[in-house]
């Protein structure tokens, strides 16, 4: 821009008005800034309240999965507590008898002397396999029981078939064993001289398994190793 040839002075420039809110704003700033600083903690505080509502939440859900355990603990200790008082009686009854823990085989020995004896019965023979534990075709829930088995291989000569059925029948009260199987076959008897005792007619062979329960062995857990360079 040229200076005026006669004063030597710039020529003023032109003002621009401005618009009358902008002049008057001074008169509404601190309203203005209050209101901003309102909403600015408004949001915040409905951001925190928000977080917190998320973590009470969470917290709740963790306090209810809590108590759902310690309730299930208390029902299957409950449970527990009154299978206990139902079963002790028939518990300690099994025990006495020789299913539940280690095998008595010393006392199955006796117990087929001491029939024999009673019953008079002809001369028997018989071996007892190692104990093993026992498979079962379908899954039973024995706790930390589990079924051990000690198979017996049974020789009999018998005067007639209820010799057999007595001799088994007074074991079952002194242990528990199940029959895998029995044979029975008849003896060529032969005459003997007057007045003497009557030989068998009958030789029966069988298979017992004599059945015990004993605590199932512990498993150690299993470390897993790896080899690696350092």
């Amino acid at each position: 821009m040229s200076n005026n040839p006669v004063t030597g002075k710039k020529p003023a420039r032109a003002r621009v008005a401005l618009p009358y809110w902008i002049n008057e704003f001074g008169l509404i700033r601190t309203a203005v800034l209050t209101a901003v600083a309102a909403v600015t903690i408004g949001m915040t505080c409905l951001l925190v309240t928000g977080w917190r509502q998320q973590d009470a939440d969470a917290e709740l859900q963790r306090v209810r999965r809590v108590r759902d355990a310690a309730y299930s603990r208390y029902a299957h200790v409950d449970n527990e507590k009154r299978d206990i008082r139902n079963f002790q009686q028939r518990y300690i009854e099994l025990r006495e008898r020789g299913l539940i823990g280690d095998e008595k085989r010393l006392e199955w020995v006796d117990a087929i002397r001491q029939t024999q004896e009673q019953r008079k019965l002809l001369p028997l023979s018989y071996e007892i396999d190692p104990q093993q534990p026992v498979r079962l075709e379908s899954a039973l829930d024995l706790g930390e029981y589990q079924l051990q088995g000690s198979r017996m291989r049974l020789h009999m000569e018998l005067l007639h078939e209820m010799d057999l059925f007595d001799f088994l029948g007074d074991l079952r009260e002194r242990g528990f064993f199940a029959v895998q199987d029995c044979s029975i076959k008849r003896l060529g008897v032969v005459a003997g001289a007057p007045g003497a005792a009557p030989g068998p007619t009958l030789g029966a062979d069988c298979t017992l398994n004599w059945i015990t329960m004993a605590p199932a062995p512990k498993v150690a857990p299993v470390v897993e190793r790896r080899k690696g360079k350092a």
